[in-house]
Order: structure tokens, then sequence, then C-alpha cells
């Protein structure tokens, strides 16, 4: 299978126009991902990050069925370590250092602004890509709001009700809802598409409750590769369907659920040699760390005791926890937060194996309004459990009235997310009214979209037909 191989006309696309020629692989990528290999997470299986042959060749699962994680040294650029300086504290100054560059562009060059990403600033962590083959918008820099009731000042008071609704001191809420396009995926879209185009790919293709679609249309777009996602016909909020087909995405809706798309879009790359950017795909998840490296950062990398998120297809558990465990390694903090998933109870195969201590996988038929999280059988189940037991995390379920009351929180904060948010702000009210997360631990929550997702599930909808007359009389009564 060659990954560039998409069922067109070689040099052409969809619309039968002549495309630029697919970039080949550089002596600068094979040197650069020559130090990087994959690891079965179920065997310890161990494999090249790119398959020896004449056609790179991707691989996203372990010949026992696992699925891949990246495996990597991290090096530290030479006048950034020294040994004159304590632990961790040369990565510290290089990433502090890149934070505060203004992004600035060279008139009449193509030189990318990497520090300016949220992602990319932390390379040496994420992915060893060649400038050049970097596809980025800039990503990540998303806003970390002070929401407790201790550490949200007097200028913020609709933000503190949040930390009075969860019942926390000190709260803070990463919104990854400021994103390009709106949600976390923008972290691993970033590196998932660089990938494919070190490799050389023209086309590239995933399943998507909406987020990820949105995501991979955007990327796709801006690198002029072809963009195909695979839909379940009826379960997507509307304003993540309208962006994949503004960025020109094909957009495939199919009869049936998530896991459904999931299992025909890996057939489909397999048969068809697109490169799949699920977060099966192991270098998505590598780019997803960086809310982890991003979070520590705005911390002034103090960890805090708890993260909590919502769970889906536990890409982000499984990617937030892989940064801090190598936070920790590299001595960029002092201990490894506890990690919180948080599952919808429609939706909550992760949570029904975490209470039998995961002697079983489980897998259900997903049902809930948070339509970003409606994921059955969840594809980063095993990287997420060593993520969980590792961290003494717990797998948490809340109902959709426990969502849609949260979210209403934040909506009415100011703030806003999608359905599928406000599942982490649910979870942590439960946590601490059973006694899980102490009144005053440190707790950081994410929000993984912006609430321009779904403008209607939990949200007050105008009643039709209402208008007034243009008189201050019947502004009056209307306010009364």
């Amino acid at each position: 299978m060659a990954i560039n191989t998409t069922g067109l006309q070689p040099g052409k696309g969809a619309d039968g126009e002549n495309n630029p020629p697919a970039i080949p692989i550089s002596s600068d990528v094979l040197s650069a991902l020559s130090a990087v290999s994959l690891r079965c997470v179920e065997c310890a299986a161990l494999y090249p990050a790119v398959e020896p042959g004449s056609s790179p060749l991707p691989r996203y699962r372990c010949i026992c069925g696992g699925v891949l994680d990246v495996e990597m040294p991290f090096n530290l650029p030479g006048s950034f370590a020294t040994d004159d300086l304590p632990p961790g504290a040369g990565w510290r100054h290089l990433f502090d250092e890149r934070a505060t560059g203004a992004p600035i562009w060279s008139i009449g060059t193509d030189k990318e602004l990497l520090n300016t990403s949220g992602v990319w600033r932390y390379r040496e962590l994420i992915l060893p890509a060649p400038e050049a083959a970097v596809v980025s918008r800039p990503e990540g820099n998303t806003s970390l709001y002070p929401v407790g009731r201790e550490n949200c000042g007097p200028a913020r008071a609709g933000h503190r009700q949040i930390g009075a609704y969860a019942g926390l001191e000190r709260f803070f809420l990463k919104h990854e809802g400021e994103n390009p396009t709106g949600s976390f995926k923008d972290r691993g879209m970033t590196v998932g598409v660089t990938m494919a185009r070190m490799l050389g790919a023209n086309a590239v293709a995933c399943a998507s409750t909406g987020n990820t679609s949105a995501s991979l249309a955007s990327y796709a777009a801006q690198a002029d590769m072809r963009g195909i996602v695979f839909l379940p016909a009826g379960h997507v909020a509307g304003g993540k369907l309208a962006q994949s087909l503004a960025y020109g995405a094909q957009t495939i809706q199919i009869a049936g659920d998530f896991d459904d798309a999931m299992h025909l879009v890996e057939q489909v790359c397999n048969e068809l040699g697109i490169y799949l950017l699920n977060s099966l795909n192991p270098f998505r998840v590598e780019g997803q760390k960086a809310i982890g490296f991003e979070i520590l950062q705005q911390l002034d990398w103090q960890a805090p005791d708890w993260l909590v998120l919502p769970a889906g297809n536990l890409g982000n558990t499984s990617a937030i926890g892989k940064a801090f465990r190598q936070a920790y390694e590299l001595s960029l903090i002092s201990h490894m937060p506890r990690i919180a998933s948080i599952q919808a109870a429609g939706a909550n195969p992760f949570y029904r194996s975490f209470k039998q201590g995961f002697a079983h996988r489980e897998s259900v038929h997903a049902d809930t309004v948070a339509t970003a999280i409606k994921i059955g059988n969840p594809v980063s189940y095993t990287r997420a459990r060593r993520v969980i037991e590792e961290s003494n995390g717990i797998v948490e379920e809340v109902s959709d009235a426990e969502i849609l009351a949260a979210k209403a929180v934040i909506d009415r904060s100011g703030i806003g997310c999608e359905p599928a948010s406000a599942a982490t702000l649910a979870g942590v009210r439960k946590l601490v009214a059973n006694g899980i997360i102490k009144h005053d631990d440190f707790v950081v929550g994410v929000l993984t979209g912006t609430l321009l997702k779904d403008s209607k599930t939990g949200i007050p909808q105008e009643a039709s037909g209402i208008v007034i007359e243009p008189t201050i009389e019947a502004v009056r009564s209307v306010l009364s």
C-alpha cells in the first residue's frame, strides 16, 4: 500500500484538475524520523516510524491488532543543555523563551513561525519534523481561565459561579475551543497532516462525530490535500458539518454510528492508501500532548493535583497523561497530577471497564446529547487505561441532565462550551460531592470545544414569532 495512491489519476484532483505532485520523501525527513519508533501498547513489539520499501508505508496497528505509541529520544538543544542548571531548568528556559517571542513575519520568505504555535513550541517533545514540512495555522495558545472561588478575581464574578457550582477554591478551565477550528483536534491535526506531508500523501481521511472532520478539512485544505470525512448520518451537529463542507472536504455520511464509521474508514485507508488521521494514528495523539505541556507552562510549571476532562475516544486522556508523565521524567514538574476521565452515562464503556478494575474491556451502543463523546468502543482504550493506572486516576460517568446543567453554568459565566465539554464540570461537581476531589485541591479542567459547535443543544431557543412594536412602552413591558 502506497499512501499516495488515492484512486485518482496520477497528478489529478477529484475535479480532474492538475494538482501539485506529492512532496517526495527527502533525506532530511528520513533522517528526522530515523530516531522515531512505534511501540505496541499490547505486546510491546517495536516498529520503525516508516516501514522500509519502495513507497513509504504508514503503520497504525501492530500485527497483534494493538494500537501503537510513539517513542523517541528527547534532545535538548545544545545552548540550553548545561550541567550548571538544575534538572528540568533547561527545558523550562527553552519553552519559556519561545513563548515570549513576537510573531513577526519576514516579508518575501516562507519561513514558518513555529514558536507561535502552542504545539510546535514543544517540537522536541512532539515530532522531529523539518521546519519546511510543518502545516500549522497556528494552533494552541488557548486560555486558562481562573474560575475557583479563591483564585477568581472580583472583575470576573461570573466566572466564579463555576467554582461555586463545582465546590472548589482553586479551579482553572483550559478552553481548547479557542483553537482555529474551535476544538482541541487542531493540536493533533497539525502533527498528523504534517506527518502526511512528510510521507508524500495526497489524501487524508477520518471518521468523526464532527470536530475531527472540521479540523482535518481545514488542515488538508491548507496543505492542498484531498480531505475525506466519514460521518454518522444524523449524529453530527450542524456547526461541525458546515465547517467540513466549507473547507472543501468530501463528506460521506453513513447509516450507522461513529464506531461503524471508524471501522469503515480504517478499511478504506488500508485498501486505497489514504493516510488515516483518527486518533488510531499515533502521531495525531502526539500533537494532543501539547495541551498538557501548555497547561503546565501557563501554571509556571506547577502541576495541579487533578486534571479533569471529557472522555470519548480517549485520545486526550492518553495524550495529556503521556505529556504529564514525560514532563515528570524530564523534571519539568515535581509530581504527576491525577487524571479524572468523565464519560456520558449513555456512552460509558471506559467507566464500565474501570468499575471492574479493567478486568474486561467493555463496549456499548452510545447514546448521549454530547455528540463529541458519543463513542461506544474507544480506540485509545489501552493507552488511556495506562494513564489512569499510573496516575492513580479515576473514571466517572455523568448523565445528560448533569451535562446540560453544567453547560448552562459555563455558558452563563460568559465562557461557553459545547455539550461534551460540560462533562468536565459535571464530573468535577460529582467528584467533589463524593469527597474524591477535596474542596481545596488544585484542579484544572479541559473544555474541548467552542459553544458554536452546537448552537442548539442545551441553549434556550428564542420563541419564534414574538415581535414587539418599536416603542419604549413595549420594551418596558417585555423587561418587566
